[in-house]
């Protein structure tokens, strides 16, 4: 069994968006220094930090921790819209919210 890092998975979760630590620092509030210190001495995140970066990455902490464990029953078509979603920036999400009730004709 493979063991669980921390940093790998939000080097994952960066990748998946597109994003530098740059963009994950401004998403987060966490300093860029303190995330540049964390991957180039490999510390691992402690929880109030962890928490900060699933925020940002608008993720919970277990689905951090099992990333398969939130898709494994959407349709093909779901995933790849909760994908791109996931990708964007807060306040796209929101604009992206309010097109697709828009589209559902929901308020």
């Amino acid at each position: 069994m493979k063991e669980f890092n921390a940093l790998e998975r939000i080097q994952e979760l960066c990748r998946e968006r597109n994003w530098s630590y740059y963009q994950l620092s401004k998403v987060t509030g966490i300093a860029y220094s303190t995330l540049s210190t964390m991957f180039n001495k490999q510390n691992m995140p402690s929880l109030p930090t962890l928490q900060r970066l699933c925020d940002g990455f608008g993720i919970s902490i277990t689905d951090f921790f099992e990333p398969d464990r939130s898709s494994s029953s959407l349709a093909p078509d779901q995933a790849e819209c909760l994908a791109l979603f996931t990708a964007l920036s807060p306040d796209d999400k929101k604009l992206a919210l309010a097109y697709l009730k828009g589209l559902a004709k929901v308020l």
